[in-house]
């Protein structure tokens, strides 16, 4: 994987027992529970730009299928990949960014991901955990029957396998380094993200989600990053680190979030407010009492009449 100019020639995907069209669908699937329990921006302008930069790096990468990208409304920096090649960004990120090249260098790190299909052979050691005693997991099954079998072990979209191990997340950088560079964005933004998720969690101990947390940019993956670039590739005389289009999306968005949020706080000052009604007491030598008037009706049996 070291010869940068055979990118796209590479076989570097990890081996696993589910085939391309089982994971595409798997990844679909998470994708539509994503879009129903997650606020996902609608804007076509910005979701199109995203996408655009995400398809430069794809065509400048190993993987070997589609890749989508979609976007969460949540402050959080954070993005994540799942089977199939279906990409998540939050707007936090988008926010947080200071130029393309950056934003590139979060995407080339999640298409490394989708290039070496880490998600697929995570779900793949997990179900040989899982399945290890059932001996139709060595009889070929249709799809309609794995997902059967999946459902009837209530499996929901598992959030677990996108905690990637310490080597995968190494692998996902060093492929996401060249991706960045065959792509012509300046390599060095990768270590302008891994600054700003540092400067994050800092100043605000718990901002950075614990997921992407599990594996931070430690210093080794830092000092890793800076000698790929300085010993693997090779030297341009021009990179791209932005556009007109990156900061008019980047003001686009902004715009839209402080129009929601405009809107959000003029209905939280138009809702009624409930004011309870103090309980009237009187008071008297010693402990507060209840007025007489105020105390509940007492029942008892009526008078006898007298004839």
């Amino acid at each position: 994987m070291d010869d940068v100019y055979c990118i796209g020639h590479r076989r570097v995907a990890r081996r696993s027992l589910i085939s391309i069209p089982k994971a595409t669908a798997l990844g679909r699937r998470y994708a539509e529970r994503i879009d129903r329990s997650s606020k996902i921006l609608k804007d076509p302008v910005i979701t199109e730009y995203v996408n655009r930069v995400e398809q430069n790096i794809a065509e400048n990468s190993d993987a070997k299928i589609p890749v989508t990208v979609g976007v969460i409304q949540s402050p959080q920096i954070n993005a994540m990949t799942l089977p199939g090649g279906f990409i998540f960004v939050n707007t936090g990120l988008l926010q947080a960014v200071n130029n393309e090249a950056e934003l590139a260098a979060v995407l080339a790190h999640e298409t490394g991901h989708v290039a070496c299909r880490h998600a697929v052979a995570n779900m793949t050691r997990r179900d040989l955990l899982q399945y290890a005693t059932i001996p139709l997991l060595f009889i070929p099954m249709s799809y309609p029957v794995y997902l059967g079998i999946t459902q009837g072990l209530n499996f929901a979209v598992p959030l677990a396998f996108l905690k990637y191990s310490r080597d995968e997340e190494h692998e996902a950088d060093f492929l996401g380094v060249q991706y960045l560079w065959k792509a012509g964005y300046d390599p060095n933004a990768f270590l302008g993200v891994f600054s700003k998720i540092i400067q994050r969690e800092r100043s605000a101990p718990g901002s950075v989600p614990s997921i992407f947390m599990d594996h931070p940019p430690t210093k080794a993956r830092i000092i890793s990053i800076e000698q790929e670039i300085k010993n693997l590739l090779p030297r341009r005389k021009d990179y791209l680190v932005s556009t007109s289009d990156f900061h008019r999306v980047q003001e686009r968005l902004d715009n839209i979030l402080n129009r929601e949020n405009q809107v959000q706080l003029a209905a939280n000052k138009n809702k009624p407010t409930l004011i309870r009604r103090e309980p009237k007491t009187a008071k008297v030598n010693g402990p507060v009492q209840q007025p007489e008037n105020d105390k509940p009706p007492i029942l008892g049996k009526p008078p006898k009449s007298s004839s």
